[in-house]
C-alpha cells in the first residue's frame, strides 16, 4: 500500500536558545524555507501547512509554492504549548487523513528520506504513527551512575552494545484516526524509523545551527523552496 500525505509544520517567531532561529539566514535563505523546500521535493507530500504566531514568518511563507499558511490561536501561543494541541486544532480545522508533521529546524533531512518514511508507514496496516529515530551504540548510563545498556564489569565492543534509539524529532507520521483516538503524534500502535545521523540534526542550541551550517556546505545544493507563479 502506498499513499501520500499532508504536512504540517509549527513555526514560533519567538526562540529562546537560537533568537529568530526560524528566519535566521541559513545557506543564503531564511531557515525554514530549507525544510519547505524539502517537502516540496518530496515526492509523497501534498500541501504544506505552516502554522506560525509571527507576522513576518507568515508573510514570507505566504509567498511560498504549495504552502497554507495558518496564524495560530492566541490560546495555543507560547514556549510550553505542546504541538500535540498545535496538530489537535490543525486536524479540528483541515480534512486531512494522513499528516507528516515536522520542524524547520530539521534543515539537512532529505526528500529521499521523507518518502522513503511515508512508504513505510502506508506498508504496514498495523500502525497508525511512524517517528524518526537515531540509532546509538555506546555506553549509557543514568544520573545516579547506573549502566542503562551495558554491564561495566564485562567491557563489550560498543559495535555488540544492544543499540538504544533516540526520538530525533526529525518527522512524525500519522492519521487522523489515530490521532484522535490516542490524542497524540506518537500513538500506541507505532514504529519507529531509524534515519542517518548526518541528516537528523535538530538544531536546539547555537552549537546545533553552526553544525548543521558546516555539514550544509559539505553536501549537493538543495533547491530553494518555490514561489508562487514560478
Amino acid at each position: 500500500m502506498s499513499g501520500t500525505v499532508d504536512a504540517f509544520i509549527p513555526l514560533k517567531g519567538h526562540s529562546e536558545r537560537v533568537p529568530g532561529k526560524n528566519l535566521r539566514d541559513f545557506g543564503g535563505r531564511p531557515l525554514f524555507h530549507t525544510i519547505v523546500a524539502t517537502l516540496q521535493q518530496a515526492r509523497k507530500v501534498g500541501t504544506i501547512y505552516i502554522d506560525t504566531d509571527d507576522p513576518h514568518i507568515a508573510a514570507d511563507a505566504g509567498m511560498l509554492d504549495d504552502v497554507v499558511v495558518m496564524r495560530r490561536r492566541p490560546d495555543l501561543i507560547g514556549d510550553d504549548v505542546s504541538v500535540n494541541l498545535l496538530i489537535k486544532a490543525f486536524l479540528e480545522t483541515h480534512d486531512c487523513t494522513n499528516v507528516i508533521q515536522t520542524h524547520a529546524t530539521n534543515p539537512l533531512l532529505a526528500a529521499g528520506t521523507v518518502d522513503a518514511g511515508i512508504d513505510r508507514y502506508f506498508s504496514n496496516a498495523s500502525i497508525s504513527s511512524l517517528f524518526a529515530v537515531t540509532r546509538h551504540q555506546a555506553r549509557f548510563y543514568r544520573g545516579d551512575m547506573t549502566a542503562i545498556n551495558h554491564d561495566p564489569s564485562e567491557l563489550l565492543p560498543t559495535q555488540d552494545l544492544a543499540p538504544i534509539y533516540m526520538e530525533n524529532s526529525n518527522f512524525y507520521i500519522f492519521s487522523r484516526e489515530g490521532f484522535f483516538e490516542h490524542d497524540r503524534r506518537v500513538t500506541d500502535d507505532t514504529a519507529m524509523f531509524e534515519m542517518d545521523p548526518m541528516e537528523a540534526i535538530d538544531i536546539d542550541e547555537e552549537r546545533d545551527f553552526e553544525m548543521a551550517d558546516t555539514l550544509l556546505r559539505s553536501r549537493p545544493v538543495v533547491a530553494p523552496a518555490t514561489r508562487r507563479g514560478i
